[in-house]
This record gives C-alpha cells, sequence and structure tokens, in this order.
C-alpha cells in the first residue's frame, strides 16, 4: 500500500449506553479530521465510527465517513443490560466485541480513538485491541477523555478493572478535551498517577463544531432549553416548559429523541404561553449560538457548544447516578463561564428569575481554551506521521515525552512540523 496516496483511515469507538453524546463528540472529531488532516498530511481521510446508538444520523457524518452499530446496551444504575437483545450481557459483550475486532482488523485503520472506556463495556474491546496491536504495528491507539470522569471514589473500581499499566501496553496517548485551568483530572485524582505523562490536553471540543442546516428559524429573540438525548431530562423539560417567558421573546424548549411519547406529552401539555415544545432539532448548535439565553443540563456536548457562544448559560447538571455533571457545572461556574441550578432547587420560578436577568447580558469566555478540534487535528497529524529513520527511534516502550511530546503540563501541543511520530509499541500481553 502506498501511504502516501492512499487514505488515512481512522476507526471510533464509543460505548453509548445512555444518550447521544459519546457518539456526538467522536463525530466532532471525525469531522475535523476529515477537513483538517488533508493540509496537515497530504492524505484524504476515510473511517468507522463504531457505535451503540441505534439510527444514528448518517445525515450528520463527513464525507469519507460511515458507522458500525453495535448491539445496543442499557444501563440501570451502575449495572449494564441488553436493550433489546433477549440474550445474557456476556453473551451481548461477545457480539459487541467481535464486531469491533473484526472491524479494525479488516480496515486496519492508521488511528484508534476510544472515547471514555480504555476496554469497552465489560472489556469488550480487549481482544480487539490486542489484536489490532499485534497485527497492526503501524496503527496508533488514544484513549479519548472528556474534561470531567466522576468523583475519585467513584472511579476506584473502575481503575481497578483497567489499571495504568495496561492502559500503556495499548494506547500511545490520553486525549483529554478540556481545559486544565477549568479542571485537571491529573489533580482532582480522577487519573492514576501512573497514567499523568501520557495525558495531552487539547482543550474544549468547541470551536469549529460543523453544523447542520437548522430545520427550525425562531422568532428572535428566543431562549432555548436542551435535555440531551431527553432520557434523563423530564425534570428539567417540566419547569422550562411551566416558566414565565420574558416579555418580546419566545422560547423553544427541545425534550430529546430518546424522551418517551408519554413525557414529551407532558411537557406539551405544561407548555406556557410563548413556549414551543420539539422533541430534537438538526442543529443545536447553531440554536444556541443565536439564541438570547440557554437552559440546559451539563453534558459535556451540550456545554462545549455553548462555550463556543457568548450566549448567558444556565446549567442544571444531573447528579445521579454520577456527578461528572455537577462537578463540570461547578467548575464553569467558578470562572464566570456560566451558572449553576441545582436539581433540589429546579422550579419554573427560578428559571423565570434567571431568564429575566439573563437577556439582558451576554457572557465573555475568550479566555477559555476552546480550540480542541484544530488542536486533535494537529495531533492526529503527529501521531500518523511516519518517522523518519534519521531522526532515530527511540526503544520500544520508551515514554512518548521521550520523542518530543509535550510536558504533563502542556495544553498545547508542538507543532506539526517540528514532531516525529513516537515509537510504535510492542504488546507483551499474551492473548
Amino acid at each position: 500500500m502506498d501511504t502516501v496516496t492512499e487514505p488515512l483511515r481512522a476507526l471510533f469507538y464509543s460505548h453509548d449506553s445512555q444518550g447521544l453524546g459519546h457518539f456526538r463528540r467522536n463525530r466532532a472529531l471525525a469531522h475535523t479530521l476529515s477537513r483538517r488532516l488533508p493540509a496537515l498530511t497530504g492524505r484524504a481521510v476515510t473511517g468507522l465510527l463504531v457505535n451503540g446508538v441505534a439510527g444514528a444520523a448518517s445525515r450528520s457524518l463527513p464525507a469519507g465517513f460511515d458507522v458500525v452499530t453495535l448491539p445496543s446496551v442499557g444501563k440501570t444504575g451502575p449495572h449494564y443490560g441488553p436493550r433489546h437483545l433477549t440474550l445474557g450481557m456476556d453473551a451481548v459483550i461477545s457480539v459487541r466485541g467481535e464486531i469491533f475486532r473484526a472491524t479494525g482488523l479488516t480496515l486496519r485503520p492508521d488511528l484508534v480513538v476510544v472515547d471514555r472506556h480504555a476496554l469497552g463495556v465489560g472489556g469488550e474491546l480487549r481482544a480487539g485491541l490486542h489484536a489490532m496491536r499485534r497485527e497492526l504495528p503501524h496503527t496508533r491507539f488514544v484513549l479519548g477523555l472528556r474534561d470531567v470522569l466522576d468523583e475519585p471514589e467513584a472511579l476506584e473500581a473502575e481503575w481497578k478493572r483497567t489499571p495504568p499499566g495496561l492502559i500503556r501496553e495499548i494506547y500511545d496517548e490520553i486525549w483529554v478535551y478540556g481545559d486544565p485551568s477549568v479542571h485537571d483530572l491529573r489533580t482532582s485524582g480522577e487519573l492514576p498517577r501512573g497514567l499523568h505523562d501520557m495525558v495531552r490536553y487539547q482543550g474544549f471540543l468547541a470551536h469549529g463544531r460543523a453544523e447542520d442546516p437548522s430545520d427550525l428559524e425562531p422568532e428572535q429573540p428566543y431562549l432555548i432549553t436542551t435535555a440531551g438525548g431527553g432520557s434523563d431530562g423530564m425534570r428539567l423539560c417540566r419547569a422550562a416548559a411551566r416558566a414565565t417567558v420574558p416579555a418580546g421573546h419566545r422560547h423553544l424548549l427541545v425534550t430529546g429523541p430518546q424522551m418517551s411519547d408519554s413525557d414529551h406529552r407532558s411537557v406539551e401539555r405544561d407548555a406556557a404561553p410563548g413556549t414551543t415544545v420539539t422533541r430534537s432539532v438538526s442543529d443545536a448548535a447553531g440554536l444556541i449560538r443565536q439564541a438570547a439565553a440557554s437552559v440546559s443540563m451539563a453534558g459535556y456536548n451540550t456545554v462545549a457548544e455553548t462555550l463556543a457562544t457568548d450566549v448567558p448559560a444556565l446549567l442544571v447538571p444531573r447528579e445521579w447516578p454520577r456527578t461528572e455533571q455537577l462537578i463540570r457545572a461547578r467548575a464553569l461556574a467558578a470562572v464566570g463561564a456560566a451558572d449553576v441550578l441545582r436539581e433540589p432547587d429546579l422550579t419554573p420560578t427560578a428559571i423565570s428569575r434567571w431568564w429575566a436577568g439573563a437577556v439582558r447580558r451576554r457572557v465573555d469566555r475568550s479566555g477559555l481554551d476552546l480550540g480542541g478540534l484544530r488542536t486533535v487535528a494537529s495531533s492526529a497529524a503527529r501521531l500518523t506521521r511516519p518517522a523518519p529513520d534519521a531522526l532515530g527511534a527511540a526503544p520500544f516502550g520508551a515514554p512518548l515525552a521521550s520523542v518530543g511530546a509535550p510536558t504533563v503540563g502542556a495544553t498545547a501541543l508542538t507543532p506539526v512540523g517540528d514532531l516525529a511520530a513516537p515509537p510504535r509499541k510492542e504488546l507483551s500481553v499474551a492473548v
């Protein structure tokens, strides 16, 4: 294969047990690689997004990308289970893992990006990742983490299942999609110390997100409320539906594609004058950008889309079964980027009062690192660039920092032209 003319191949994985957040994050990455990597590497980009969301919108994919959908799983409290198949969870994990393994070995990607869960659900990726490490020595592996994981105590069991040594055998780098001046996984206790040197902060995936043409054009000025996928947004939607819309404004309330029909109809019945309720929109980012104010949960993607604007934001974080959203909301409030309303305080009156003040101001977020999509493209170009023999190669297993990777405290990467790709790793685990 002529790697100079062949398209660069990328494989993204997201487990997607609840909501669309993991898939949407990987889709944003696919868009930025499709748009930026050809100029950085001289190669077109093609690839697959492996995910667990049935019916993921193909129209929103970048050119050259397609979707592989795994049998879906759901989560009740801390436990996963099949969403549709009437099989035991072990069997479903085996099916999902085999699909991933076969997809990776057949696609032969240059870059693999796994979102959040290093080994997938129940270790489903382990055999496939080991097989790719063994059979595809050119492939580079990245573990992508959002800005916040959870309280350190809640993560202890997870890190016991995926110890730092195992992650280091599989992955070349850990990309964190956030700004360490807002929240740093290394100092919060969320990330084991043995992984700190692998961390490369990319910035929030905010500026430069691909936007679809909007199928709604609300009368301006308007307010917007969103509840992510909607599966756990009923309380927020009902409170926002009943809130009093400021004079001269309209209110668009998006319940989410995963809210049940009965709950959606209940929100519609609750809608106050001036409020329009819809289930989903093709371009939430564009609607947020043009709004007078935004009310939302505090999931990563909605927050990132909001941070790219100067629109006042009221975050109503989910606090169970994990505190990720609450930690994120508090961190952003601490730097003046958003306001927070806790679930116990969530009422129509509280939202009405916030709206009344929010429509008269804007928010300056220019001090945050919001250029993660551009940085990711540079990071991908660096990782997939063949190392010239003249530069010499560090021995297998040497820390990435030894070949010019940024230091642990760095938030931006050295320009692509100044770095050779770090050495390929050998897999020492027998499979």
